[in-house]
């Protein structure tokens, strides 16, 4: 398998890094509900959400280093079957998806920085908190994240059905692609 993108498939690091985020964003969600029903006496009170502050950090830096990617290896074109509104909505969700993503993390930096302490990385690095001791930060920011996860599953969710009405129904190479396999039907 290639690296790189190409014009018919995409490439090994395009399609480790969309599985990974995938399943560490559906795992950081689990991971999000599961902790918040921890009592202060259970074992995993503190150590769930250092988890969970850790692993966002890291995903954090895999979208950044996602986006760059797209730059240096760009998305094979849209599969000359999809009609317009195929095309169109497959980029509003892909943008939506992202803006989400980012506005998730954004919004568990801030919850864990309120209180001005920096989120230590396992141990391997800590990011500073910039904007400590903005009165109700934590409060708005849980319910903000709270929700922008919920959103991105829910389309997440409908985002991959696309990706199995277009392989099962439509007969064509979107999920393939993501697989890693050429199709004959690639192209603008």
């Amino acid at each position: 398998m290639q690296w790189r993108n190409s014009s018919s498939r995409y490439g090994f690091i395009s399609i480790l890094l969309h599985w990974a985020v995938a399943l560490t964003v559906y795992g950081m969600f689990a991971l999000g509900l599961w902790m918040v029903t921890l009592g202060y006496y259970d074992d995993w009170y503190h150590q769930a959400p250092e988890l969970h502050k850790g692993i966002g950090i890291l995903l954090m830096m895999a979208l950044v280093f996602r986006v760059v990617w797209r730059h240096f290896s760009p998305v094979p074109p849209p599969l000359k079957s999809y009609s317009r509104n195929t095309r169109l909505g497959a980029a509003v969700v892909h943008i939506l998806l992202y803006l989400l993503l980012f506005s998730i993390l954004i919004s568990g930096y801030l919850i864990s920085t309120a209180d001005g302490k920096p989120i230590n990385v396992f141990g391997l690095f800590e990011v500073p908190a910039t904007l400590a001791n903005a009165g109700a930060q934590a409060d708005l920011a849980g319910t903000v994240h709270l929700w922008l996860a919920w959103g991105v599953v829910v389309i997440s969710v409908l985002h991959g059905l696309a990706a199995l009405k277009h392989h099962f129904i439509d007969k064509d190479a979107t999920l393939s692609r993501m697989l890693g396999r050429s199709s004959p039907d690639s192209g603008a």
